[in-house]
């Protein structure tokens, strides 16, 4: 099978950024292999091309403060972008980005874009406080069942082994390519790497699918040190194969920068083998 320009090994997220192209009122890019999981790309992948899309597009944008994600159908290795202007209006855009795979919408987002203006009232993100620094933490360790793309990305424990109770997995994350990417570009490029929390329940082996991601970013500091990012998914609930899951995200200085929720497919058939 054709493994594209970049072949299996997993590229820099800038060099993804480089090779989307824009084609008139579109976007192009042939060949992003080392990104798949399976027979799609991974999502927050997608949504970066997505995000960068929506940037290239229109320049001139505010801080993004929200998004509305939805993972419609297999992401490929092929993909044209498709960027609309919904409304702009004195402080807020709302942009839509449409990736499109085989003549066929694959995925969907609706970005919301808003500039400052005088505040009416203050109400912090709250902090966590006690937490391992990542450079003392232990690094996970990969399966041989590790998807490639998470060679470009530095994991550490956050917590216990097995948790700590909670149907939640916390883990440090960075990237290791970060060099000339937007924060919010980075933040949406990692945010969704954890598996969902409801894995600690699941009760045979099967693959799991994010179907919709809804984010809202908390202010607009996204620094941190080294690049390191605590992030965190712990299911809602989980029954008929669906799971509802809370993504959260700090900095090293403990305070949150982006709250979301998510829809997860659980699959594994009763006799224990997977079934997509």
């Amino acid at each position: 099978m054709d493994q594209g320009q970049f072949g299996d090994t997993a590229v820099p997220l800038s060099h993804l950024a480089q090779a989307l192209v824009r084609d008139g009122d579109r976007f192009t890019l042939h060949g992003a292999a080392g990104w798949m999981q399976g027979r799609t790309m991974y999502g927050g992948a997608s949504s970066f091309i997505a995000y960068v899309a929506a940037q290239r597009a229109f320049p001139d944008l505010p801080p993004l403060r929200a998004a509305q994600i939805g993972f419609i159908g297999p992401v490929g290795e092929d993909i044209e972008a498709r960027v609309t202007m919904l409304r702009t209006g004195k402080s807020v855009s709302h942009v839509e980005t449409a990736l499109w795979c085989e003549g066929a919408l694959a995925f969907r987002a609706t970005w919301l874009f808003g500039r400052a203006r005088p505040g009416n009232g203050h109400n912090p993100a709250a902090r966590l406080d006690g937490m391992a620094a990542p450079e003392t933490s232990e690094p996970v360790a990969h399966s041989p069942m590790t998807p490639a793309f998470i060679e470009r990305m530095d994991l550490r424990q956050a917590g216990p082994r097995g948790g700590d109770g909670r149907m939640a997995i916390r883990r440090w994350v960075r990237l290791k390519d970060r060099e000339g990417l937007d924060p919010y570009a980075e933040m949406i490029a990692i945010g969704d790497t954890l598996p969902p929390g409801s894995i600690r329940a699941i009760e045979r082996p099967g693959p799991l699918s994010s179907i919709n991601w809804s984010l809202t970013v908390l202010g607009e500091d996204m620094a941190t040190r080294d690049g390191w990012w605590l992030l965190e998914t712990e299911s809602n609930h989980l029954a008929d194969g669906f799971s509802s899951e809370t993504l959260r995200m700090w900095n090293t200085d403990g305070v949150e920068v982006m709250r979301g929720l998510q829809s997860v497919a659980i699959f594994g058939s009763k006799d224990g083998r997977a079934r997509a």
